[in-house]
């Protein structure tokens, strides 16, 4: 039986020392990520046979398995069966897996075959960009953004500051807070997403996160939370800002990867989450590729 615990910050180095040596290309199997959402998802974790097992539960699918980690060949389908056992005697698990990409899907059909049933969660596939194309906006498909970026610094008199100073920090909290209370719909999982941000601020050290703030007039208009998994990719896990300020996105956007991500390969910039107007917006910056995402049950 498998014991599962919260996530909790002081469990990050348990985590690191698995997730290493595994090249994932979507940004769920992050420790910052899971930090900023354990609440939303109810992260849980455990151990079989000195694998790690992560498990979420989201309102509106119920509980499901992320992706085993640790696994060795000839353990894997012991491992995926205990998991299948355990969906057995919990009705709240409808789905064993998600967030699966396509290197163990591949192992699920080499092990399963026709056993289990895949479909594509498209919603939630993650932007890819190439960090130079976003830091030159070179090109006609790019030239809307540009002349939104370059409004920008025409208009206003602003500064960027790196968030990791506690004046700047306080500011973002105070600036997410706001951010809410603007907003027509608040709703739990904006809510939650403001507790996961203040942690992820309050801890940014600890959890290896970068960012930057920008402010006009010495008001803080934006800030942008993200970080580096390794020399091919980076993720860009938080951005908000004032959208009374023309071209306040595009400014973070652009001066963000040009001033700490100039020497990474990729940006990703997460999913759309099946909001039309956000997966306009992330196509329109031209993504490189799109990384694929499944639900599978066995």
């Amino acid at each position: 039986m498998i014991q599962f615990k919260t996530l909790e910050l002081s469990d990050k180095d348990i985590f690191e020392k698995y997730i290493k040596d595994y090249k994932f290309s979507t940004y769920e199997y992050s420790f910052l990520t899971l930090y900023l959402w354990k609440n939303l998802f109810k992260v849980e974790f455990g151990f079989f046979d000195e694998v790690l097992i992560i498990k979420k539960t989201e309102s509106h699918t119920g509980t499901y398995f992320m992706e085993p980690i640790g696994y060795k060949e000839d353990n894997l389908k012991t491992v995926i069966d205990e998991l299948v056992k355990i969906k057995q005697e919990d009705s709240n698990i409808k789905t064993l897996f998600r967030d699966i990409e396509e290197s163990f899907l591949i192992k699920l059909k080499e092990l399963y075959g026709e056993q289990i049933t895949i479909e594509e969660d498209e919603d939630n596939y993650d932007y890819i960009y190439e960090s130079e194309k976003l830091i030159s906006l070179s090109g006609k498909k790019l030239h809307s953004k540009k002349n939104k970026y370059n409004q920008f610094i025409k208009t206003y008199d602003y500064e960027v500051k790196d968030i990791r100073d506690k004046s700047v920090i306080d500011d973002c909290i105070e600036f997410e807070a706001k951010w809410n209370l603007d907003k027509d719909n608040l709703d739990d999982q904006l809510m939650i997403e403001e507790q996961g941000i203040r942690s992820v601020l309050e801890n940014l050290q600890a959890l290896n996160a970068i960012g930057m703030a920008v402010y006009v007039q010495g008001e803080i208009a934006g800030f942008t939370i993200g970080e580096i998994v390794n020399k091919d990719m980076a993720i860009v896990h938080i951005e908000k800002g004032d959208v009374n300020y023309q071209g306040i996105y595009a400014f973070i956007n652009k001066t963000f990867v040009e001033q700490y991500l100039s020497e990474i390969n990729y940006v990703n910039r997460e999913e759309d989450r099946g909001v039309a107007g956000l997966r306009k917006a992330k196509l329109a910056y031209q993504p490189v590729r799109l990384e694929r995402k499944y639900i599978v049950n066995i």
